[in-house]
């Protein structure tokens, strides 16, 4: 499917360092629009305002954002390896699994339900990828050249 990626064992610990880095970057960055916004008026307090809440919030997502991670590569891995083959059918299982697995401890119709959000939003980030890859696709199709006429 994707020969770009790490084998197997590797994969998860990359996934999880990317989830990681990405929930971090996105929490400083969302984190700092509100500390800004909801600290006291004066430029000095709301830097002060904007960086604690950056420095409070932003590793927390990142670590939210890390565990989804390894736990979709884990599961992700395997199923890839019952299975015996690499396909999107693993990535979609595997949301679903993940889902329902981080809402465990939520009890059994919380588990249903994220194991059903996780399942329909790998599907479409799946679907979307399998579309982008055949538009691509299409403009390196060989054309038949057009040859003039010999008359």
């Amino acid at each position: 499917m994707d020969d770009l990626r790490e084998p197997c064992p590797y994969r998860i610990t990359d996934d999880c360092g990317g989830a990681f880095t990405m929930g971090c970057l996105g929490g400083a960055v969302f984190s700092a629009v509100k500390g800004f916004r909801l600290a006291p008026p004066g430029l000095k307090s709301r830097l002060l305002g904007m960086t604690t809440s950056v420095k409070v919030k932003a590793p927390v997502l990142g670590g939210n954002f890390g565990t989804w991670g390894l736990t979709f590569a884990a599961c992700d891995c395997t199923l890839i390896y019952l299975r015996n083959k690499e396909d999107h059918w693993n990535s979609i299982c595997a949301g679903a699994a993940t889902g329902g697995i981080l809402s465990m401890r939520s009890g059994g119709q919380a588990m249903l339900t994220s194991a059903i959000i996780g399942g329909v939003l790998l599907a479409m980030i799946e679907g979307i990828s399998i579309a982008m890859t055949r538009l691509g696709a299409e403009q390196f199709k060989p054309v038949m050249p057009t040859l003039p006429d010999a008359a």
